[in-house]
């Protein structure tokens, strides 16, 4: 069964259940929610800690990115608590090129960038998921 909520996904990686499995399961879900309330919901509940800051402070910038990306009403404000910022720049990508690395840390999105996590320019995307809007 999916994760249907943004805290179940963090339960599952807890558990052992790799990140990269987890939250494509639960960005498949979220694309697939038929209203703003239902997006909501599934933001809503605080994911527990999962015993790695670079993942606790990911949820944090997940749930934001997703709030504002699909306008809704608003951040759960769980994502924005001390413990969802990284003391600590993360490049996400294995590549250690410097060059990639500096360009990780233009192109990532604000939501991701003021946690310290730098990405890619579109960071959830999902071969199903929505169209950017243009």
């Amino acid at each position: 069964m999916r994760p249907i909520t943004l805290a179940q996904t963090a339960e599952r990686v807890a558990s052992g259940q790799s990140a990269d499995k987890a939250l494509p399961e639960f960005l498949d879900e979220f694309y697939l929610a038929t209203s703003p309330e239902q997006q909501s919901a599934m933001l809503a509940e605080e994911p527990r800690p999962t015993g790695d800051p670079r993942l606790d402070g990911l949820f944090g910038a997940v749930a934001e990115y997703l709030a504002h990306e699909f306008g809704l009403p608003r951040v759960p404000s769980w994502a924005y608590m001390p413990g969802r910022y990284l003391d600590r720049a993360w490049h996400t990508s294995p590549i250690a090129d410097k060059g990639f690395r500096e360009y990780l840390t233009f192109a990532s999105p604000a939501e991701f960038a003021s946690r310290n996590i730098f990405t890619e320019e579109r960071p959830l995307r999902r071969a199903r998921g929505p169209r950017p809007s243009q």
